[in-house]
This record gives structure tokens, C-alpha cells and sequence, in this order.
């Protein structure tokens, strides 16, 4: 497998700001947010897009949707929080690792464009 580096942030090889953390799942402030809060919530093990998690191990993705209600309450957000996965370069997903972003702290728009 090529360098990941959400696997790296996972292993804590490289930096992050942490939110939360179990055994499986990890929770970070992402380095350029688009709300006033915006946390990725990532599971440890590596999988390419929600695609490939969904296929392998539902238990996980309940996991990472689960974490990312908890990152919603630990940013103090619970009252109104947007989850989103991008999956593909053609949604915008930039990092070749699941990840559930954690948007909120202020008022969303729709369509999100």
C-alpha cells in the first residue's frame, strides 16, 4: 500500500488534533476547515472510500458514524451537525482513505454545491 496519510495520523506518525479516539476509530480537527468546527473522523485500518468500507466491515462504518455523533457533542455541536463522506476525486475526496467530515457551528446552505 502506498503512504496514507490518514494511516499515518492513525499510528500517530504524524501530527493531529485529536477530538476523540478508540481502539478502531480516530477524530481530528481538519488542517483547513470549512465550518467553525470541521472534524474528519477516520477508522484506524485503512480503507480506500466508504465503498470499499461498506463491503468489508459494516461493523466499522457503524463505528465511524457513531464517532462522529460523539465529535459533534464534544465540539458542542450536537444541536445541528452535517456528516459528509466524499467518495472519488469527482465528489472531492482528496486523501485515498474513508473519512466522514464533521461540519457544523454555523448555518449550512443547500445544495452544497
Amino acid at each position: 500500500m502506498p503512504e496514507c496519510l490518514f494511516c499515518d495520523i492513525a499510528a500517530e506518525r504524524v501530527p493531529a488534533a485529536r477530538v476523540l479516539a478508540t481502539d478502531r476509530v480516530m477524530a481530528f480537527r481538519d488542517i483547513d476547515p470549512q465550518a467553525p468546527s470541521h472534524v474528519l473522523v477516520i477508522p484506524k485500518e485503512h480503507h480506500p472510500d466508504l465503498a470499499a468500507l461498506t463491503t468489508a466491515d459494516a461493523g466499522l462504518l457503524h463505528e465511524v458514524i457513531a464517532a462522529a455523533h460523539q465529535a459533534a457533542v464534544a465540539e458542542g455541536i450536537s444541536d445541528g451537525y452535517r456528516v459528509v463522506f466524499n467518495t472519488g476525486l469527482q465528489a472531492g475526496q482528496t486523501v485515498p482513505h474513508v473519512h466522514a467530515h464533521v461540519l457544523g457551528g454555523r448555518w449550512m446552505a443547500w445544495p452544497p454545491g
